[in-house]
């Protein structure tokens, strides 16, 4: 009996091996490949509970999730000759497994394939362009073409490449101020040259503003002239009739312009003979008053029997 019961245990120990070694989970996240003697089977990509041959199949995971790959830095030496020290990373995800199982079998060898079609990728585009083409928006253009070109060369191999982004993109430290130093002379010489122009410009706008005014002043003083020969002559014309029509009044008008002119100053002083026509108007005037009669004579008349002398008016 005890022979039998040990019998009784072992094969039920067979019994479970034999029954664990052919079940398999395959999880959400991941995809499964059989192996029967090291030939692909079959594939399982949906999650659960599955079967297999025990010691005979062979179960290979594979991840369906979007996996990352981070390169070394590499140095790239651009169109216009600039060294530049490229971090890349890349994005992928496994949609053949089968493919992707005969081309690489492990996942360090499809990284390694990957990394190094990346890298000679990148050499060839960044060859073709300049430096600047990092610093404006070109850079997502070209992220896009190196996307596009690593897709189209992984996809046989059961990859997806979903994107190619460069991290970061700086000089060689050894370059660093050389290159610096010599931007920085290239963007002072251009400082210069856009002064220059700017001046030469200014001269020319205020050449011409100068010019312009010149024009409209002198055009503003012809008019001008010109209305005032009109005016003068209207207004000598105004004398003439006026003189015509009555002399005397013409000759008192006149007379008051000469006093205005010559009496205008308070510290004035003439030296005349008080009988001179200059004071005419002030020795006869002869208002008439109200009701016709005649009043006294300005207080500015000269009495008719004053000898030469000094005259001081204040107005």
């Amino acid at each position: 009996m005890r022979i039998v019961g040990i019998a009784l245990g072992v094969l039920i120990l067979i019994v479970g091996i034999v029954g664990y070694s052919a079940i398999y989970t395959v999880h959400q996240t991941q995809q499964a490949i059989v192996l029967q003697f090291g030939n692909p089977v079959n594939i399982v990509s949906e999650p659960g509970l599955n079967f297999k041959v025990p010691f005979i199949q062979d179960v290979v995971y594979l991840e369906k999730r979007i996996l990352s790959l981070d390169a070394e830095p590499e140095e790239i030496i651009t169109a216009d000759q600039k060294r530049l020290v490229v971090d890349v990373f890349t994005r992928f995800r496994i949609t053949e497994p089968l493919e992707f199982y005969k081309a690489y079998q492990t996942m360090a060898a499809a990284a390694n394939r990957l990394d190094t079609e990346v890298a000679s990728t990148l050499r060839r585009e960044l060859a073709k362009e300049q430096f600047t083409a990092l610093l404006t928006g070109e850079r997502s253009e070209l992220m896009q073409r190196l996307s596009n070109q690593v897709g189209q060369r992984m996809a046989r191999n059961g990859i997806e490449v979903v994107d190619v982004r460069i991290k970061r993109a700086d000089l060689p430290e050894q370059n660093k101020d050389a290159i610096f130093q010599r931007m920085r002379t290239e963007r002072e010489r251009e400082a210069k040259e856009e002064r220059a122009l700017g001046d030469e410009e200014g001269k020319r706008i205020r050449a011409k503003a100068d010019k312009d005014r010149t024009v409209l002043l002198a055009e503003a003083r012809k008019q001008s002239e010109i209305l005032r020969g009109e005016g003068d002559g209207a207004r000598a014309a105004i004398f003439n009739r006026v003189a015509a029509k009555n002399p005397e009044f013409y000759s008192f008008y006149r007379s008051l312009q000469a006093y205005r002119e010559s009496l205008n100053s308070e510290d004035t002083t003439l030296v005349l003979n008080p009988r001179s026509d200059f004071f005419k108007f002030f020795s006869d005037i002869s208002p008439v008053g109200p009701g016709g009669s005649t009043m006294p004579s300005s207080p500015l008349a000269v009495p008719s029997g004053a000898s030469s002398g000094e005259a001081t008016p204040n107005e």
